[in-house]
């Protein structure tokens, strides 16, 4: 099932499947405990994120190529940090550049497969794993670079978690239809430029050892969203670099899942 989050002609947030041309059937219940097709179609007058997450985990260096740009060793283990869930933005809705990620522009795309999970999980072994993911759906991890780095004192959580530097979206997809998490084609345009084209063979933690690891000793609640990582392409390591600008759009697109768009703006302190 291809889920949605969504407004309706009425102002009212709902879920509803099956989004084309401006409707959807609407479902009842929520995305845990479960969903109901209430058999009606309804208009959509805005595309949510697919859910509200109560926790975004996110591993970095998870792709071979991705690191072999950077120029860094495989890790032995998954490279694990987190973002403030009050990151996460909207399909359509603009990345805001904050003044404090401006000096110098160094604002970064991270084309990502993110994971739903969808019951507690703990101590799940790799072979069980995607027995407790709900779905999938298309993150950008937007990166402030100078916060990340050596100017920011390494600060890697301050610098993914400011407001709207994690669009997710636009459809949530249940296991049921996207069976293999390993082997989808995923890319990521700015402003039409292809920037990132790779697939999810070429993590180096797939989905399964990444849920196992994450949960040792560690209760994933219902709702956590995995970020798995970014493949190759992204702007620091181009010569010269490439990083988000006003007017931009940016455009991350994952197989059997759809194309996540957003604008980039810059942050205006005048509204809250």
């Amino acid at each position: 099932m291809h889920i949605v989050r969504f407004i309706d002609d009425q102002g009212q947030e709902c879920l509803g499947y099956d989004y084309h041309n401006g409707k959807t059937s609407r479902l009842s219940g929520d995305l845990f405990s479960g969903l109901k097709d209430k058999g009606k179609s309804v208009s959509v007058q805005k595309i949510l994120a697919p859910l509200v997450p109560s926790a975004i985990l996110a591993i970095g260096l998870n792709y071979h190529q991705h690191a072999a740009e950077t120029g860094l060793k495989i890790p032995k283990y998954p490279v694990l940090f987190m973002k403030n869930p009050a990151s996460v933005t909207n399909p359509g809705d603009p990345i805001l550049l904050h003044p404090s990620c401006m000096e110098p522009p160094e604002v970064d795309f991270e084309l990502e497969l993110a994971v739903v999970i969808g019951q507690a999980a703990k101590d799940v072994s790799a072979a069980e794993a995607l027995d407790y993911v709900l779905g999938y759906t298309v993150a950008n991890d937007v990166s402030a670079r100078r916060w990340q780095g050596g100017r920011g004192s390494g600060q890697w959580v301050r610098g993914k978690s400011f407001d709207t530097f994690c669009p997710l979206g636009p459809e949530l997809v249940t296991t049921d239809e996207l069976a293999d998490p390993q082997n989808l084609h995923m890319t990521c345009a700015l402003d039409g430029r292809v920037m990132q084209d790779a697939n999810t063979s070429d993590m180096i933690f797939p989905v399964a050892e990444l849920i196992s690891f994450l949960s040792t000793g560690t209760t994933l609640l219902p709702g956590t969203v995995i970020l798995t990582g970014t493949p190759s392409g992204v702007g620091f390591t181009r010569k010269p670099p490439v990083f988000l600008m006003p007017g931009n759009t940016i455009d991350m697109t994952v197989e059997g899942i759809g194309t996540l768009s957003n604008p980039v703006e810059l942050y205006d302190s005048s509204v809250r």
